[in-house]
């Protein structure tokens, strides 16, 4: 089983290529439009600046001060917060806070996270978490947010072995999809077995398993997490549900959204 630290480690890593892709823009290029409708460079930063916020308080939560997070909960759940004021409120301040702010809070958050107590697990929005769980979520937001970026940006980022954490998440979670989409899961699981960075077999599930997806791992993410739509892939399904699935796959919690338009239609897409 992967530990906190190991899968904290990644996240550092996946945070400094988007940290290299952002440090030395203008302040003008942080105002530059993402697939996101109406979200900016600075939007994007600013949304994960507030996800680390919140997960510093989910974690004193997980050690017993309930305070914090319960009230921004109730905060969220009322529509006083939102994803969206939340990340223009963030996106409104200079460049530079901002890009201090956020690199403070990931520090500050990956510490909180190594600081939760055995056994305890995080309150969400969503099930409680595992600080291992919430450690692969995040990176799971920062490579997708930083694919946004790198779209907007016109820039190319190298798949690496950390995309098997997000893999991962989208394989667990893939009865989730099913019933964010109003469907009921398959009782069978899927044989998934993806091709890593370096060309090496990543697999989840039963060998002999009657359905199965493949692929490479940097497209499957991709799709996972609605950066591309799924006609743009390489990937491919053996049986209804395993092709069902592919339509509907998220490695994200809450609704699915709308999903991605075809590049071939001449957009990158809308993310969920």
């Amino acid at each position: 089983m992967v530990d906190v630290a190991t899968v904290l480690a990644d996240f550092e890593a996946e945070s400094e290529v988007l940290d290299a892709l952002v440090a030395r823009l203008p302040d003008s290029g942080w105002a530059q439009a993402t697939a996101s409708p109406g979200w900016s460079i600075a939007h994007q930063i600013g949304h994960l600046a507030w996800t680390d916020a919140v997960v510093i308080d989910a974690a004193a939560a997980a050690n017993g001060d309930t305070d914090a997070f319960a009230a921004l909960r109730i905060a969220f759940q009322s529509g006083a917060i939102t994803i969206d004021g939340a990340a223009a409120e963030l996106a409104a301040l200079p460049p530079a806070q901002l890009l201090v702010q956020w690199r403070e809070g990931r520090r500050r958050m990956a510490a909180s996270l190594r600081e939760v107590a055995e056994g305890a697990r995080l309150p969400w929005f969503g099930p409680p978490m595992s600080p291992t769980s919430m450690a692969t979520a995040r990176i799971m937001e920062t490579w997708a947010h930083g694919q946004d970026i790198a779209d907007a940006l016109g820039a190319t980022r190298e798949p690496t072995n950390r995309l098997r954490h997000i893999a991962h998440l989208a394989v667990r979670t893939r009865n989730f999809a099913f019933k964010a989409n109003k469907l009921t899961p398959p009782e069978e699981e899927f044989r998934v077995e993806l091709s890593g960075a370096a060309g090496e077999n990543w697999a989840w599930g039963p060998e002999d398993a009657a359905e199965k997806v493949s692929g490479s791992a940097e497209d499957f993410c991709l799709l996972a997490t609605r950066r591309r739509h799924r006609d743009d892939l390489a990937l491919s399904a053996s049986g209804p549900n395993a092709d069902k699935w592919l339509d509907i796959v998220q490695a994200f919690a809450g609704p699915p959204g709308e999903g991605r338009k075809p590049v071939a239609a001449g957009e990158i897409g809308t993310p969920a």
